[in-house]
Formats: C-alpha cells, structure tokens, sequence
C-alpha cells in the first residue's frame, strides 16, 4: 500500500478546520523492521484558551511541544500508563493541537495485533491509548515534525484500495470535565472503528 506525504499547504492550521481535515487522512508509523498505518477516523480539538486543554495555563515540561508550530507531534501519558498523540495546530506558541482518537487499520496488521495483544481488528487502534500500542508511538516521538519526519508522518492514500472519505459527525469530546459541552469531537459516521460510546456517534 502507498502513501503521499502530506503538505504544509494541504492543511488548515486552525484547530477546529484541522480536526475535521484530518479524518480520513492517514498516519504513518515506520519502524527499522516494519510499517504500520490507519485511516483517522476520529478525532478531538483543544482550541486556544480551552479550559480542557493542558495549555491552558501556559507552557511547562510536559507540554511544550504543544505550543510548536503547526502539524508537529505532541505525545503525553495519561493515567501513568498509556500514551495519546495530538497534532499540533495554529502558530507557533498558541498552545492548540488536535487529539487524533482513532484510526482505521489499513497496513501492519499483524505487528499491531502483536503489540496489542488482541487479534479483534476493531480493537487494535479504536481509543487514543489504543492507538499508540497499536503504532508504537512512544516519548521519544513528541514534537517531530508530522509532515517531515520519517518515523512518523501524515499522509493521503497514494491508491483507491482505500476508501474515500465519508461524511463527518461532530460531537463534545470524550472524557472531559471541563468545557465539556463543546462540540469539538469529530467522526466518521459509520465507521465501525470510532470509540467511545454509540450514543456519541451516529
């Protein structure tokens, strides 16, 4: 399967206009000895002064790579043990990024069983700690350049073996206890390999 490197001018920088641009766009994880990747199918934006946002009281150690300029990688840890990866969106400094939430597995299949533990394909990326297992995203990939970098990168199907995308749906974000009204989540509707709950996605 091939992939086109996504560019610069592809992509809106805006949170909002990014969160939905980059469902159905694919993300790209190579590894010395294999490639794995998925079609997004879900994500969540974290807009400027968004009380839900770790920016939202400044930079500091853990975050600063959110506040780098647009279409880098901003990977944190979430309860001790699982990871996220979000996209980082606006200027350089604006402290906004686009939470990628789920992909739909499209290459790599039996290495992201093998990091997952499960042979359920619906389950291999389905959740943003899920996705992260499944595509080996690590520490040591926050703030490379998603549209650069060669171990992992943005990207648009090079063949029509993958499916166009589909309409989006939109949604408040999953999880959150502030600012939780916002409808800031977005879809694809249909797609089997969104998360969270049915209700949330129809």
């Amino acid at each position: 399967m091939r992939y086109r490197r996504l560019r610069a001018d592809e992509l809106p920088v805006e949170t909002v206009d990014l969160a939905q641009a980059l469902i159905g766009c694919v993300l790209v994880r190579d590894c010395p000895d294999s490639r794995s990747a998925g079609r997004i199918v879900e994500t969540e934006a974290y807009v400027r002064d968004d009380p839900a946002s770790h920016a939202y009281r400044g930079p500091s150690a853990r975050n600063a790579s959110m506040f780098l300029g647009p279409f880098h990688a901003y990977v944190y840890k979430i309860y001790g043990t699982s990871l996220c990866v979000n996209v980082t969106s606006e200027t350089e400094g604006a402290g906004a990024a686009v939470l990628v939430r789920a992909i739909e597995p499209l290459e790599g299949l039996q290495i992201m069983e093998e990091r997952r533990g499960t042979t359920r394909m619906r389950d291999l990326a389905r959740g943003p700690g899920r996705l992260c297992q499944a595509l080996d995203i690590g520490m040591q990939l926050d703030g490379v350049d998603l549209l650069r970098d060669k171990r992992l990168w943005l990207a648009v199907p090079a063949s029509r073996e993958v499916p166009v995308r589909r309409r989006v749906g939109k949604s408040v974000r999953i999880g959150i206890t502030k600012a939780a009204d916002r409808l800031l989540r977005f879809y694809e509707r249909g797609n089997p390999f969104v998360s969270g709950p049915k209700g949330l996605s129809p």
